[in-house]
């Protein structure tokens, strides 16, 4: 056997394949044989059909078969030991290939395109810039914040008269413009009405007052324009929910009013544990602590992003495109070429990012150990607890959920790849000129929308 690499320019090659009788004469004859063993034909004992009548009946697709292994291994084995560092995998020559006559060829010569990852140099200094955005925390987030923690550990209790919003329970009956009950019309008991939600103040007002037992007409589709909602409440198809536009009877069974938790030393100890915080300051001290820790998070991110823009354009790497997008549609069954032609940009430059991150990886030996992963995978699963009112769980219990996560290998791979661009962004902080410039939430989010 002889493989040659041929470069056509400095991204692309080709790998010629030479194989003789002897390369592959041994494993061919050695599957031949094991079809002998297990072949039945007519007319023949197992194990004793000639090998001739095997060789024609088989012969050709096992040649083949084991050509095809030979090749595989080979090429994969000889970037291995030349170092080639290639991007997306050998492809078949259009050009170069020879046809096959597989019944008379002993020796055959295959030739395989390769695309060779661009040489290049990453110099950052402190000349190249970039700006980090300082989101600022404002008085109304942390007033809202409070808020939030405060309706969590709210509590409900039953009561006799409507307030304001409260949440009411009853049986529901349509009614005709007379307003008698529509024989056939729709009727569900257990209705749950929501005041909070209701679009129609006048319609509201008529509830205002009112206590259990107490029967109110009203027009539903004025108080509930969502068809959704409506759907849902009387559990009905969306389609029906859409044409109702007549009036029901409401019979109030319950009445249920919400009152958020008092600020107080109970509700800080609810959310930060008992005698963690002890005043309002203290309080309203730490929430700014955690969302200042959420937006640098942000902040971090939206940097990652600017750096990959920066650096793309900075290093400008030419790729070799042709080779890339017949990889792409070959080994991509879905992928049309109307799809690849608008999004083959946005593949370039991931690649390009991809390459870039590669190196700065390998030249600053920056490195995401198991500690890293098992600490990035508890700050997901403490934010997941979090959203249920799960603030302060016991470290080995934190850690145990955090393992179990990162049992699926995808999960990990997500986390992995989440912590090593944390570390590009913090080696990327150190290395260039950060010029940090303080804007507010919304200011951060149009950013985004730009």
């Amino acid at each position: 056997m002889n493989i040659t690499k041929e470069n056509i320019d400095e991204l692309n090659a080709t790998l010629k394949i030479k194989l003789e009788q002897e390369d592959y004469e041994e494993k061919v004859n050695k599957v031949l044989k094991d079809y002998r063993k297990k072949a039945k034909i007519d007319g023949f004992r197992p194990g004793n059909v000639p090998m001739g009548l095997v060789k024609k009946m088989y012969g050709k697709s096992v040649l083949a078969e084991e050509i095809n292994k030979i090749l595989s291994e080979s090429i994969t084995k000889h970037i291995i030991n030349e170092k080639l560092n290639i991007l997306g995998e050998p492809l078949p020559s259009i050009k170069e290939q020879q046809t096959i006559d597989w019944d008379n060829q002993t020796e055959f010569e295959f030739a395989f395109d390769i695309a060779l990852s661009p040489e290049f140099e990453l110099n950052l200094t402190k000349r190249d810039k970039i700006t980090y955005y300082d989101i600022d925390v404002a008085k109304d987030l942390i007033d809202k914040t409070i808020e939030s923690h405060a309706k969590f550990f709210g509590t409900s209790e039953k009561v006799e008269v409507v307030e304001d919003n409260e949440m009411l329970k009853g049986d529901i009956e349509q009614v005709d413009k007379d307003g008698k009950i529509i024989e056939g019309g729709i009727s569900k008991e257990d209705v749950f009405l929501s005041l909070q939600i209701m679009k129609d103040e006048q319609i509201k007002k008529t509830f205002i007052g009112a206590n259990v037992n107490q029967i109110i007409a009203f027009n539903i589709k004025k108080a509930y324009p969502n068809a959704t909602e409506i759907s849902a409440m009387l559990d009905i198809p969306k389609e029906e929910a859409e044409k109702i536009d007549s009036n029901f009877l409401f019979t109030i069974k319950e009445i249920t009013k919400f009152e958020s938790a008092d600020i107080n030393q109970e509700l800080f100890d609810k959310v930060y544990g008992e005698e963690n915080v002890k005043s309002i300051e203290e309080f309203r001290t730490k929430i700014r602590e955690e969302i200042k820790k959420d937006f640098n998070e942000q902040s971090n991110y939206k940097l990652l992003i600017d750096v990959k823009d920066k650096l793309v354009k900075k290093t400008n790497l030419a790729l070799p495109d042709e080779f890339l997008k017949r990889w792409l549609l070959l080994s991509n069954k879905e992928l049309t070429q109307e799809i690849l032609d608008k999004d083959y940009s946005n593949f370039q430059k991931d690649l390009q990012w991809q390459l870039i991150k590669d190196k700065i990886v390998k030249a600053y030996e920056i490195k995401v150990t198991e500690e890293d992963i098992l600490e990035e995978a508890k700050k997901i699963t403490l934010l997941q607890f979090r959203q249920y009112g799960m603030r302060n769980m016991p470290e080995e219990q934190l850690e145990t959920y955090a393992k179990h996560f990162l049992e699926k290998p995808e999960d990990k791979r997500k986390i992995v790849d989440s912590k090593l661009g944390k570390k590009i962004t913090e080696f990327v902080k150190e290395t260039i000129k950060v010029e940090n410039k303080e804007l507010t939430f919304d200011e951060f989010n149009k950013l985004f929308t730009n």
